[in-house]
Order: structure tokens, then sequence, then C-alpha cells
């Protein structure tokens, strides 16, 4: 195998190799790097030994992934990347977003940048994601837009991934406001998918951020936009499904947010709508609360404010005391004049 070792002095460098060499949302490589940080994760996988935590057949089976590495190509990405003026952020930088310490073992080995990384230094109370399904009828472009505006108008940052319909839609409305925006993508952030709404995401990069887990270079594939979902919950407060069909990757965002503490709202649509099926079933199921118009939101979005002071208090309590441990949418679910 190619020695990485001399390249990786850093913990930086480490991180986007590792990006660059293992699939994001990798249990065994996040608890490693949570225990002996990532150069000696870079030099687990050279040496021939034990690995902590894992039987030898496992440790041969996590190994194999560095196998076909080559240093020399790494290295040369990264400074490609940093001609682009593409930005890194790895846990413990200034813009890193504590909220994603949450995710623990799954958490992102580094984050990948282009655009304005102060959005996630901001509290995550200032965040909302919406999200929905690409294939979206008029009325859920219509009510995602409102959401996003008058997310934009209260000052809050809209976050979304850069598909065709709900959150192309929200990305539209916060920028046309004038407001912040987020998009997450599975992809490198140097080449905005879908090409379709590659105008669209590049002023996103320009006024607002573009943030991904994988390199510049990397092509979204299945397993990638899955894992998206769980940085799409951590990112924000609160998630907001519009529509979504039975099996719509917003519902594992929503799924994501809930197991997460965070807070999620469905907006209901017609029972005729297959668009309506995964919101009415997230309501059904008591994941998500109703969201009809913009005091529902409002009224979310001042719990999750409330549950996080909650739990910030309980965390500055001594150990003896604290271990018993927009008016859019309204409009939107009536019929447009």
């Amino acid at each position: 195998m190619t020695n990485l070792s001399q390249l990786v002095q850093d913990e930086r460098t480490a991180r986007m190799v590792l990006s660059m060499i293992v699939e994001p949302d990798d249990a065994v490589t996040g608890r490693l790097l949570g225990e002996v940080g990532a150069v000696e994760v870079i030099r687990l996988a050279e040496r021939d030994d034990g690995v902590p935590g894992l039987g030898t057949v496992d440790a041969r089976v996590w190994r194999a992934q560095f196998e076909r590495s080559d240093a020399q190509t790494h290295s040369q990405r990264i400074v490609e990347a940093q001609r682009m003026g593409i930005g890194v952020l790895i846990p413990g930088d200034h813009d890193w977003l504590a909220a994603l310490d949450e995710l623990g073992d799954r958490r992102p080995y580094v984050l990948w940048t282009r655009g304005t990384t102060s959005f996630l230094a901001r509290p995550v109370d200032d965040r909302v994601t919406i999200t929905g399904v690409r294939a979206a009828t008029s009325y859920g472009e219509y009510v995602a837009g409102q959401l996003a505006s008058d997310l934009a108008s209260a000052e809050r940052i809209v976050v979304a991934d850069g598909a065709y319909g709900i959150e192309g839609a929200a990305h539209r409305a916060a920028l046309a406001s004038g407001g912040d925006t987020i998009v997450v993508v599975a992809n490198g952030v140097d080449r905005p998918y879908p090409m379709g709404h590659r105008e669209l995401l590049e002023r996103v990069a320009a006024l607002g951020l573009m943030v991904s887990e994988v390199p510049p270079g990397s092509v979204p594939t299945r397993h990638r936009f899955l894992a998206r979902a769980r940085l799409m919950a951590a990112l924000s407060t609160a998630t907001v499904v519009v529509e979504a069909g039975a099996r719509s990757g917003s519902l594992s965002v929503a799924q994501r947010a809930h197991e997460l503490g965070r807070i999620v709202g469905a907006v209901p649509g017609p029972v005729t709508s297959t668009t309506s099926i995964g919101p009415h079933h997230l309501i059904r199921e008591g994941v998500a609360s109703i969201i009809t118009d913009t005091s529902n939101l409002a009224d979310l979005l001042i719990e999750a404010n409330q549950r996080h002071g909650r739990a910030a208090a309980r965390a500055m309590e001594p150990p003896s005391m604290g271990h018993h441990r927009s008016p859019a949418t309204r409009s939107a679910v009536h019929q447009r004049s």
C-alpha cells in the first residue's frame, strides 16, 4: 500500500485524506477518529497489527479501503482544492458547528466549503431545514417558497439540498428575499448537481454557503445521498417536510432530526396526492407536528429555543443538582386567489 504517513503530518490534512478514501458516515472510522485522532488512524491503516475495537477479520476489511490509495494523487487533490479557494473545516475550528458533534461516531470527518462559513458558527436555533420531494406540485413549491421567505425575513438561515422541487424553491425564495441559505450537497462543492440548478447553486455558494463532506471532484451516489440526511438534520434546530412520497429521502432527514431531539414539522396536503403520504405519515406517527401556517412554525421554533435553553441550563448545573436526568403557510393551505 502506498505510504500515506509522509503526507498526513497534521490532523487537518489527515481528515482531508480520509474523506478521499473512506465513504462518509462510517461508524468504525468515526469511532477511531474520536479515540486516537486522524493522523493515528492513517498510521493504523498502514500497519498490520491490531485495530482497537476490531477483530482480525473486521480490521482486514476496514484496512482494505486504503489499499489502492495513492499519496501523490491525494496531495495533488488538496493542492487543487486550495487553488480553487475551497475551504475546509474540521472539529475545533472556529466555524465548526458544535451541533454536528451530536452525531457521535457518525459526525463528518471534515467539511468542504464554498462561501460564508460563519453561517455555521451562528447558534443552531438560527437555522431551519426545509426538505421535500423533487417532483413537487405547484402547491408544494409555493408553500416551501413562502416558508423560506418568512424565515429569511426573520433572519433565520434556510438549509436545504440542491435538488429540484421543494428544496430548489426554498433556496430561490430565500435568496429573493435577501436571506441567508446553506446548500448541503452529496458531491464535490466544485461540481454543482443537478446541472439544471447550476446557476442557482453557484448563487448560493456566492451569497451563502455550499457544504459537503465528500472532497472536490466527487460525484453523488446513493450512499452519499443517504449519508447527507444526518447532516441536514443536525445542522438545524428544526426540520420541515413540505411534500414527500412514501420512500422519499426527505423522510430520512425528518427521522434523523427526530432521533437527534430536533423539532420536526410537516405540511399536510391533499389526501389524493402521493406527495402527501410522507408528511401525513410523520404526523400520524407522532414524529412531526402539523405546519399549516406561520404561527405553527413560530411555535415550533420557540419550543426548540426553550428546549435548547433547558439543555444548556442542565449542562451548567453542578453534579449534585443536575443528573436526574410568518403568515406564509396560512395562505398556502387555503386555495390561492
